[in-house]
């Protein structure tokens, strides 16, 4: 028997496209999506990316709009306190040229725009590690209207966590995927000060490792692809199906787009011949294997292949030959001059991209080869023999120069803004009532004594005067003239009120949305938090943290002020008899809730909270904005862990509003951010992790061939440990985290809180950090990250 086509359901999502470029947001418009989303010059997490100005944003967003489709802007990197002021300015510009949305990462984007720039939707971007319901709905509290989940939800989990929630999902369903959680890599800033959270990662999970002396690609995920999952998440409910790929070319969007298009256009019937033909444009889009990663299945087994190279394209052959500045290599697919090839060392470097300008058959110039063919192409870069090379663009496809594209953009009408409106008569007057923007106004026009009118449709004929809404922004959307009596308004007296009705409304809407945007632009740069430099005084804090309730001992310690206990199933099954050794002193314990908690696993971390409080407990450390929601209605002591990012005062003061009393501030930051955040004029404590083990990479991915406690070793030596806690991939540098010499300085500055995770450490590599702590020396063979380096 014939197996049953999948019903596709009607009420479509949106189709999300990336633009990192002119050429891929007019390949985006051209292809079908109903959206993008794309970054300014400053605050996008591709900043690799060309990006845009704020000029060419405005004319992109009128572009879209004039075709009724919408335009997110990302700003989902960490902002660092100098750059408060260019971020303002951001927020006010956008808000003016009225984008659809803001992607965001950082609390002071939420708290600025929520603040001074209302008219800025809130999207919650992918970074922020939102995983659960819980997430969702404190996001919700803080007035965001569209959350973009974790990557790592099976369908089950979104579509619970739709069904619970009041804001839209967004869900990633194709492209690249990063190794870690996102918003919780620490890699590449770990390696040079280039952060992931700032949108300069160097993507070092993409090279090459060595695990017990074997070669491979163990942190490279293969690319994400759902497309047969669409019935799946339309169903669960899903508001936006985003693709990923800010850096990827006009050609991978074309591609990519049209494919996706057509399965969620396909009429009912030809579903699964939709797909079949999607999946054939697919492969042009040159990514790496496809992969449903965790949307299929809790614990795929295809989404990383370490024997796979992990560079997005087809792969061609390895260098088999070099003449001078030639190489030569067997290339498994057709080549064209104008084709984009990367070559990728086999060492753990990065590769590198270029356009083919001249190819070679036999020594002979040729515009074209076959595949399986031996061709020689010059290499403006030098690489080695067994380096391999991979075909990621192709001159054939979709391809529009960047001065044709500014010359559309220039060319492109205004934005069209929809109005609604309602005329009445009254005292000789034409009343005009309009909605526009989200917004209510109302004017009125002198008309004077009228004689009647032959016509009775007194709509018919209204609507057909202000439907000529000319050069103005204005479409007329509706207009409704209920019980407006039958008189004969002269059609010159009619046009001219049309004219200034128009001219009016402009000044009114667009005109005072501009003005409310400048002065909220004064307003959020007087608000900026004062500095108020003072050395610190008082007694110094120091928290230990440890990892079982078994070594509680460490309070003992006379440096020792706290502790501070993950709460996890080992320690809640201790919970009683510890709670009994600790009465009196439970002020002296802060308890650390795990970053990463599934739906499923809510409700014992609930009950875990309840029966903690209920010990006489109150201190607790949060790591992920759903864990606000644990505390409602109690008196708990909160705090943040580092991964609930500070890393400037209005993201200190929006967990201050949601009554945090102490802060640790970033693990990635440097002396002269830090500096500026102790001397903020702000009630909220701030505390400065001084020894850490560097979690690189935590991952929901088990590594294959990773076994026993062999670590990983990169291209220049560095190790890395790989642990698995929990069902969750830690890799973690071997060289730990380190800012005990600085202590002093750290006094100076204003900071009397300190913290050491001594969670992992043998009790004799203890010692060492305490002493370090004691006497405010340098750990023996530590990092100190960025904190004299910089953070980029």
């Amino acid at each position: 028997m014939p197996m049953k086509e999948k019903k596709i359901v009607v009420n479509k999502p949106e189709l999300l496209s990336p633009a990192g470029s002119l050429e891929a947001f007019f390949a985006a418009m051209e292809k079908g999506a109903d959206a993008v989303y794309a970054g300014l010059r400053d605050f996008s997490a591709r900043a690799k990316a060309k990006n845009f100005t704020l000029a060419q944003m405005e004319r992109m967003t009128a572009y879209a709009h004039s075709l009724g489709k919408k335009t997110y802007v990302t700003i989902n990197t960490l902002v660092k306190e100098s750059e408060l002021p260019l971020l303002i300015d951001n927020l006010a510009a956008l808000e003016a040229m009225r984008v659809d949305g803001v992607i965001l990462q950082d609390m002071a984007v939420a708290r600025l725009a929520r603040e001074f720039f209302p008219g800025i939707p809130l999207h919650a971007s992918t970074q922020m590690t939102i995983h659960n319901s819980l997430g969702v709905r404190q996001l919700e509290e803080l007035g965001f209207e569209r959350v973009v989940l974790a990557r790592e939800l099976h369908i089950d989990e979104i579509k619970s966590i739709v069904a619970s929630s009041k804001a839209e999902i967004e869900c990633f369903i194709h492209g690249a995927l990063c190794f870690s959680f996102s918003g919780q890599c620490y890699f590449s800033s770990f390696l040079g000060g280039h952060s992931g959270n700032r949108g300069r990662c160097a993507q070092p999970c993409r090279r090459q490792y060595k695990h017990k002396g074997k070669e491979g690609y163990y942190l490279s995920t293969n690319d994400f692809s759902s497309i047969e999952m669409i019935p799946q998440l339309i169903e669960a409910g899903v508001a936006s199906l985003k693709i990923e790929g800010r850096m990827k070319s006009a050609e991978y969007v074309a591609s990519v787009i049209g494919a996706y298009r057509m399965v969620l256009d396909a009429p009912q019937g030809s579903y699964d011949a939709a797909v079949a033909e999607a999946k054939a444009l697919l492969k042009l889009s040159f990514g790496r294997v496809p992969t449903k990663g965790f949307l299929a299945s809790h614990n795929p087994t295809d989404i990383s292949t370490p024997s796979i190279k992990g560079a997005t394209g087809r792969y061609l052959g390895d260098i088999r030959e070099m003449r001078g500045n030639r190489i030569s290599f067997d290339t498994r697919d057709r080549l064209h001059v104008g084709d984009r090839i990367r070559v990728q060392p086999k060492s753990d470097m990065a590769g590198r991209a270029f356009t083919i300008k001249e190819l070679y058959l036999g020594g002979k110039k040729v515009m074209n080869v076959k595949e399986n063919t031996l061709v020689s192409t010059p290499s403006p870069f030098p690489f080695k023999l067994g380096d391999s090379v991979f075909k990621v663009s192709s001159e054939t496809a979709f391809t529009m120069s960047e001065n044709a594209c500014l010359k559309r953009l220039e060319g492109a009408k205004g934005d069209s803004i929809p109005c609604m409106l309602k005329l009445s008569h009254q005292d000789q007057s034409l009343r005009i009532e309009a909605e526009v923007l989200g917004q209510r106004f109302a004017t009125e026009f002198e008309l004077g004594p009228l004689e009647p009118s032959r016509s009775s449709d007194m709509e018919g004929v209204l609507k057909a005067q202000f439907s000529k809404s000319g050069d103005t922004q204005f479409t007329l959307a509706s207009l409704s003239a209920p019980d407006f009596p039958a008189i004969m308004i002269p059609p010159p007296r009619l046009k001219e009120i049309r004219r200034n009705f128009y001219a009016w409304l402009a000044e009114a809407s667009v005109g005072a949305l501009k003005q409310r945007s400048a002065s909220g632009r004064t307003e959020a740069l007087a608000s900026l938090v004062r500095q108020k430099s003072a050395p610190f005084r008082g007694k110094e804090e120091l928290a230990v943290k440890i990892e079982q309730v078994r070594d509680w001992h460490e309070l003992h310690r006379d440096l020792v002020d706290t502790v501070v206990l993950p709460v996890s199933k080992a320690n809640m099954h201790q919970f009683q008899g510890f709670a009994r050794k600790l009465k009196g002193s439970e002020d002296k314990v802060i308890w650390q809730l795990p970053f990463i908690i599934f739906e499923a696993e809510l409700q014992f971390y609930r009950d875990a909270v309840e029966m903690i409080i209920r010990g006489g407990f109150k201190r607790f450390e949060l790591t992920n904005l759903s864990q606000f929601q644990f505390f409602k209605g109690t008196d708990a002591e909160l705090n943040t862990d580092y991964r609930l990012f500070s890393l400037n005062s209005q993201a200190l003061l929006s967990w201050q509003e949601l009554g945090v009393k102490r802060a640790t501030l970033y693990m990635e930051d440097d002396r002269a951010n830090m500096g500026q955040l102790l001397a903020s004029d702000l009630k909220i404590e701030r505390g400065v992790l001084l020894y850490a083990p560097v979690p690189v990479i935590t991952s929901k991915i088990a590594i294959k061939e990773i076994k026993g406690d062999a670590p990983l070793a990169s291209d220049r030596g560095d190790l890395y440990s790989v642990k698995v806690k929990d069902h969750l991939t830690v890799v973690s540098a071997q060289t730990p985290f380190a800012l005990t010499q600085y202590r002093s300085e750290l006094r100076q500055m204003g900071c009397g809180s300190f913290l050491l995770d001594l969670s992992q450490l043998q009790p004799e590599e203890r010692e060492r950090a305490l002493e370090a702590y004691r006497k405010g020396v340098a750990v023996h063979a530590a990092s100190e990250f960025n904190y004299s380096a910089g953070l980029v």
